[in-house]
């Protein structure tokens, strides 16, 4: 029996999102970030390459100082010799680093992940989602705030072969997808998703129209990043990036 697949069109509000898994065509990994805001904070943001990485810039310097600048700006995707390390936030550098040291992708998330808490935005406490491609195999994980305010960590290795089919993917985001107040965090283990796409291109421009508004309801969407790489070598990639700020 296949595991039940969600439609990123039914997420109204998912926050940032990782999904890993494998491209529809031709044996790559598949690899989307998306971030959806509600702030105009949140919404004063894109998505830049530089650094041998996808990094979130502001698009408005003085809307952007109004939030947390500390969880707003940072490396979401790096590109490494030893894998691909993907977050949504500062983690990002420490889950790159990890790679160095080899490992199964669990073991990279659990070591980088030891010292990084949930975000400190009460009362909301964001999850901490990260991701990283490595070896040819890839995982996910979530660091999200327990009932109690524990800390609870939980490590995924993603299948990359069967019974992962071509064009699924799973997807970790910060927030379950319902947009009320108090939002609900993500928790459970990863969603299996369709990652539509023969390209980055393709793929980013189908996760940003799955998450379009649906009817007259309001568009969150701030920008998606896709990356295509070979499982054998990390280096050979291809990525496309989609800004909102800039379609308008």
């Amino acid at each position: 029996m296949e595991p039940s697949t969600t439609d990123l069109a039914t997420l109204e509000y998912p926050g940032r999102l990782i999904a890993v898994g494998r491209a529809a065509v031709g044996g790559k990994i598949a690899i989307a970030y998306a971030i959806t805001g509600r702030s105009p904070s949140s919404q004063a943001r894109k998505l830049v390459f530089r650094e041998a990485g996808i990094w979130v810039q502001p698009t408005d310097e003085e809307v952007l100082k109004k939030g947390n600048v500390d969880l707003l700006v940072y490396p979401a995707v790096l590109f490494g010799k030893r894998g691909i390390a993907v977050s949504n936030g500062k983690q990002t550098g420490d889950v790159l680093e990890g790679l160095s040291a080899g490992g199964s992708p669990v073991a990279v998330l659990s070591a980088a992940l030891e010292r990084w808490d949930y975000e400190p935005d009460a009362p909301i406490f964001t999850p901490r989602i990260s991701g990283c491609l490595c070896g040819g195999r890839a995982g996910l994980s979530l660091v999200r705030r327990g009932p109690d305010g524990a800390t609870l960590r939980s490590y995924y290795e993603v299948p990359l072969l069967l019974p992962l089919r071509a064009g699924r993917a799973r997807l970790v985001s910060t927030y379950l997808g319902p947009n009320r107040d108090p939002l609900p965090c993500f928790e459970g283990e990863p969603r299996e998703i369709v990652l539509a796409g023969a390209s980055a291109r393709e793929t980013a421009a189908a996760v940003y129209e799955a998450l379009a508004p649906r009817e007259a309801g309001k568009d969150f969407r701030v920008a998606v990043a896709s990356v295509h790489a070979s499982p054998d070598d990390p280096s050979d990639l291809e990525f496309h990036i989609i800004n909102r700020h800039e379609r308008i």
